[in-house]
């Protein structure tokens, strides 16, 4: 994916340098489309410089600051020398981080999608997370939740989800389901304080993982996992839930488990 528009004043950003002149170096930037700009001698390197091709070569890939943008010239002015290695090293990260999330794009959508479809859904995951890379990242930690707050169709949101988890490396993923309780006998609030209890697993919960249930509204509770990888974390969400509901079957009530939420917050 590149960028239609031009790069704000002040920013990093990858290029290759595709012509060497004595007066400087022309670079053409990686993620925007057909944009070239030009690094003078003097922003190549610090110091006196004998033969620039001593410090750069064609082909080769940078990271540079843009210094000032005319859009009526057509030009952008570069330096390299104004980054630093940190600068550098994130920069080039984060490139190649957005080249992987645009090969996922391709992934969950084809490689036929149009260019309405690829920019619709990108621009949704650019306005909500700053990047693709990050929008990819999330959904592969928190799932569909996530994506509620975009206007992506229901759908989409599932490609991107399933693309996200099946490509992206995570420390730790979050999965969500509910379990509604409930008891027709007179002391049913302590049949469900019970199941709650059995719910939360009486401290056989595995170190790695991270169970929490909370009340949303009678007669619906929400169960968080945290886990180092899906399978666990599934395995853990659907035992939490057969637990609680075993446990208030036995007292004469009953207990079912469903992925979405069904009542309003409070």
């Amino acid at each position: 994916m590149k960028f239609s528009g031009w790069p704000d004043k002040g920013e990093l950003v990858v290029g290759k340098i595709d012509e060497i002149e004595d007066f400087g170096v022309f670079v053409d930037l990686q993620e925007y489309e057909d944009k070239r700009g030009l690094v003078h001698i003097s922003e190549v390197a610090s110091g006196w410089i004998k033969n620039i091709r001593d410090h750069v070569a064609e082909g080769q890939t940078v990271v540079a600051k843009v210094l000032d943008v005319d859009k009526d010239a057509q030009q952008i002015d570069l330096s390299l020398k104004d980054v630093n290695d940190h600068q550098r090293k994130d920069t080039i990260q984060r490139w190649k981080n957005e080249q992987k999330a645009d090969n996922w794009m391709l992934q969950a959508f084809g490689e036929d999608v149009s260019d309405e479809k690829y920019g619709g859904v990108a621009n949704e995951l650019l306005a909500e997370f700053g990047s693709l890379y990050a929008g990819f990242e999330e959904a592969a930690i928190h799932g569909t939740e996530v994506l509620e707050d975009t206007d992506l169709t229901d759908e989409e949101v599932e490609k991107v989800v399933e693309a996200a988890r099946e490509n992206v490396s995570v420390p730790y993923v979050n999965v969500t389901g509910y379990v509604d309780l409930e008891s027709p006998n007179p002391d049913g609030i302590d049949d469900v304080k019970e199941a709650l209890k059995a719910a939360e697993g009486d401290g056989d919960i595995p170190d790695e993982v991270d169970l929490e249930v909370t009340y949303v509204g009678a007669p619906e509770y929400r169960i968080k996992v945290q886990a180092p990888n899906y399978k666990t974390a599934e395995s853990q969400l659907e035992a939490c839930a057969e637990r609680a509901s075993e446990a208030i079957e036995d007292r004469g009530g009953s207990g079912s488990f469903h992925r979405e939420r069904r009542s309003d917050e409070e």
